[in-house]
Order: C-alpha cells, then sequence, then structure tokens
C-alpha cells in the first residue's frame, strides 16, 4: 500500500471510529440530546432538508456568495502579491501586517459594511474577501520568492515574452505554493460569508442555523452544519485532487 492511500485510510478509520463513538454515546444517554443529537440524525436531517427543497434558497444565496468572494479574493490576492513582491520597500511594510492579520477577527467588521453597503450580499462579499484575500497573498509571496533566479535568466536569455515568462515558468513554479492558500483562501471565505450571515444577515445557511439555535430545533441545525461541512469538504477534497493531478503532471514533465 502506497504511503498516501495508508494516510487516507487511516484518516477515514479516525473519522469513522470517532462518528460510531458519539453515536454510542449519544443512543446511550452519555450525551444529553439538547446538547448533541446522534450523527445518524443528523444525516437523516440534512437529507431530509435537502430533499424537501426548504434549503435551495439558502444554498443558492450562501455558495454564490462564498464563490463570488472567493473569487475575487484570489485575483485581488495574486495581483497583490505579485505588486508587493516588485516593491521591496513595500514588502518591508505589508509583511509585518500579513504576519498578523489573522490575529483580529475580521467579522467584526459586519455592522460598518452593512452601514457603508447596506443589507444584502455586498457586505458578505466583502467580509469573504477581507478574510480570503491575505491567504493568497501570503502564498503568492512565497511561491514567487521559490522561483530560482536562474529560471528568469533563462527566460530572458530565449527573449521570451512577459505573458509566456509568466505561463511557462513563473506560474508552475509557483502553484505548489500558490494551492495552499487558494485551500486556505476557499475555507477563510466560506467561515466569513457564513460567519456574516450568522451574526446580522436575513437569509443564508448561516442565518438558518442561528435561527435554528435560537429557536431550540437541534435537529434542524445539525443537519444544516453536516450539509455545510459536507459541501466544505467535497470542496477541499476537490482541491487536493486538482494539486495532486498538477503535482503528477509536473514531475513528469
Amino acid at each position: 500500500m502506497k504511503r498516501q492511500h495508508a494516510v487516507v485510510f487511516v484518516r477515514i478509520a479516525v473519522l469513522a471510529v470517532s462518528i460510531i463513538f458519539l453515536e454510542v454515546c449519544c443512543r446511550a444517554g452519555i450525551v444529553d440530546p439538547l446538547t448533541v443529537i446522534p450523527p445518524s440524525e443528523m444525516l437523516a436531517s440534512m437529507i431530509d432538508r435537502v430533499g424537501s427543497g426548504e434549503m435551495n434558497t439558502s444554498i443558492m444565496s450562501t455558495f454564490s456568495t462564498i464563490v463570488f468572494a472567493f473569487v475575487l479574493a484570489i485575483g485581488f490576492g495574486i495581483l497583490a502579491g505579485a505588486l508587493i513582491h516588485r516593491s521591496p520597500r513595500l514588502r518591508d511594510v505589508v509583511d509585518p501586517l500579513l504576519a498578523s492579520y489573522y490575529s483580529v477577527p475580521t467579522f467584526i467588521f459586519y455592522p460598518l459594511l452593512v452601514a457603508l453597503l447596506g443589507l444584502g450580499k455586498a457586505p458578505l462579499v466583502v467580509l469573504g474577501v477581507l478574510s480570503a484575500a491575505p491567504a493568497v497573498m501570503i502564498s503568492t509571496l512565497s511561491g514567487l520568492d521559490g522561483i530560482s533566479p536562474v529560471l528568469i535568466k533563462l527566460a530572458r536569455v530565449h527573449r521570451l515574452s512577459a505573458a509566456r515568462t509568466f505561463s511557462w515558468i513563473v506560474l508552475p513554479a509557483a502553484l505548489p505554493r500558490l494551492f495552499t492558500g487558494l485551500k486556505l483562501a476557499l475555507s477563510y471565505a466560506l467561515i466569513g460569508v457564513i460567519a456574516g450571515e450568522f451574526i446580522l444577515s436575513g437569509t443564508g445557511l448561516g442565518y438558518d442555523i442561528s435561527f435554528a439555535y435560537q429557536s431550540f430545533d437541534n435537529r434542524a441545525m445539525y443537519g444544516t452544519m453536516l450539509f455545510v461541512l459536507s459541501i466544505a469538504v467535497i470542496a477541499n477534497g476537490f482541491l487536493y485532487a486538482w494539486e495532486g493531478r498538477l503535482a503528477r503532471r509536473r514531475s513528469r514533465g
């Protein structure tokens, strides 16, 4: 068995054992049902809510906002990271700010964003970008720092255009570290948007979770939470698979 397959098997085994243990504790009354319901009921609730269509509006609202924020964060983060990398003086100023950025919970700015942009998706998109873009900037800087100067000199020797230098040399060399930023950005965008919905929004999955919590509807709350968690895991798994495929192609090249 390959080492990578063994790691995946161990992760799945640990997750399965944890779920079974929680199921047994909930069924045996060790865990109060007002606190946590059995995982099987969470799954049944998720299937019922998704199958009935009652979550369709919230799903479209939340994930369209997350995707929009994620795409904007990628574009802004890569562009800002490239510009900062070209200016050592600007890099000296920005580096300490990026290093301490995530010590500040960005969702505290949501009330201010609502006052400036009004209610709706705009504050949530900005909140998602504020949460995700710095991760892309940091990974872009790290990726560009890792490019060997010899490769850039080689591009100049062959008189490659800026576009070909970027697509043939810079992007492939920086891509492994850039993917780390993309995976983090997806997680941060999801957290930022759903946290914003949880606090003040009147729509979306975050609002549904908050409403179910305040209504003591644990079944609906945990079913919605499990759905969000499942989508996040699937999306990150897709990025991991894409990253592995590109890495294999790169090694063969």
